[in-house]
């Protein structure tokens, strides 16, 4: 292999969060090519937006918050999230001049000599001081296991997969997730399927009224201190609850959100719970979340006991050189601007000497 080649920084992911370190760097004063570099493994612009189904039209979308710098303006709410997102990141790093590289996949990142980090790739390896990661979830969706599961005749597929509500018509669908996945994908269904059930693990709890500030600012607390302690972060939803909208409000006064708890196996026609109930299905679709997609910093050992990544601010504690954002408390689009400023001011007084270069 050849040499590594040699940056201050490499940012791994080119979503929002990516994006805002990316921003951060160059206001900064860091140079593209030359004191940083963003690796992306997506083929184009967008982030795990522009792997969203074709019906998440962007008037559908709950939050999305500007990347800092650029605006998102006359945006058509009835396009396709996927179209508008990725057509707004792609404005967005040719006005910045981000310079991503893509498709770049990262296997692993790993310690190296005289205090630096190395960034393997297929394309090669490079060698930096520092390392933004933005790496998001949407490469590791969550599929539970339970008994039966090998035995079902019918589809399975997760909401990574799902590609729009047509292709259900006439089927029998349970759908499995308490978030707002779950719930937007049995509101699309309803008028195509012969029939939808609703599972969750827990009950829903529905939010009325706007998410203000200060729910905003608890809800982060929470997230916080669970990666302050090395626990992996919670789901949104698991934190802020589901927002009861028109579309919502309609669905749960029609029995579409009619929710029942999760069943106990699955059958080769369905599902079932203990105490007899049944119900038969030709597709079960996981809308059960993702996961953190961190594998390739698995040689650098920072996880802890209790299975996350401890983490002050955006810094993992057990190497400083490694910022994740996009993580825990920062897994918003908002907050995904905040942490890469964050970051970026943190990176800077470690390339000074401001702080030790390991934990």
């Amino acid at each position: 292999m050849n040499a590594a080649r040699e940056v201050e920084v490499v940012v791994v992911g080119a979503g929002q969060a990516g994006l805002a370190g990316a921003y951060h760097l160059r206001r900064t004063g860091f140079e593209p090519d030359r004191d940083f570099v963003v690796l992306d493994r997506s083929p184009a612009p967008g982030g795990a937006w522009q792997f969203r189904w074709r019906s998440l039209t962007y008037g559908k979308v709950h939050g999305m918050h500007a990347l800092p710098g650029m605006e998102l303006t006359d945006a058509d709410p009835a396009r396709p999230s996927a179209e508008v997102i990725g057509a707004y990141f792609d404005r967005y790093e040719r006005a910045f001049g981000l310079r991503v590289r893509r498709p770049v996949e990262v296997r692993a990142v790993r310690a190296g000599e005289d205090g630096r980090l190395l960034v393997e790739t297929p394309d090669g390896v490079w060698s930096a001081r520092a390392l933004i990661n933005a790496t998001g979830t949407w490469d590791r969706p969550f599929w539970p296991r339970l008994p039966g599961q090998e035995t079902f005749r019918g589809r399975q597929l997760h909401t990574a997969g799902y590609a729009g509500p047509e292709e259900f018509a006439g089927l029998r669908v349970v759908v499995v997730g308490g978030g707002a996945s779950g719930t937007q994908h049995l509101l699309e269904l309803a008028p195509y399927a012969a029939a939808t059930t609703w599972v969750t693990r827990r009950p829903p709890v529905f939010r009325e009224g706007p998410f203000d500030q200060e729910a905003g600012r608890a809800a982060v607390a929470l997230v916080e201190d669970r990666v302050r302690r090395g626990l992996p972060p919670r789901s949104v939803v698991s934190v802020t609850g589901l927002p009861l909208d028109g579309a919502v409000r309609q669905g749960l006064a029609d029995g579409v959100l009619d929710r029942r708890p999760m069943f106990d196996r699955i059958t080769p026609d369905g599902v079932e719970w203990d105490d007899g109930r049944r119900v038969d299905a030709d597709v079960i679709l996981w809308a059960t979340g993702f996961r953190a997609a961190l594998g390739h910093l698995a040689p650098l050992r920072l996880r802890e006991p209790g299975g996350g990544i401890r983490v002050e601010g955006t810094r993992a504690v057990a190497d400083p050189r490694v910022h994740l954002v996009g993580y825990g408390p920062s897994a918003s689009t908002v907050g995904a601007n905040r942490a890469g400023r964050a970051a970026v001011r943190d990176i800077g007084r470690l390339l000074a000497g401001d702080q030790p270069a390991a934990a």
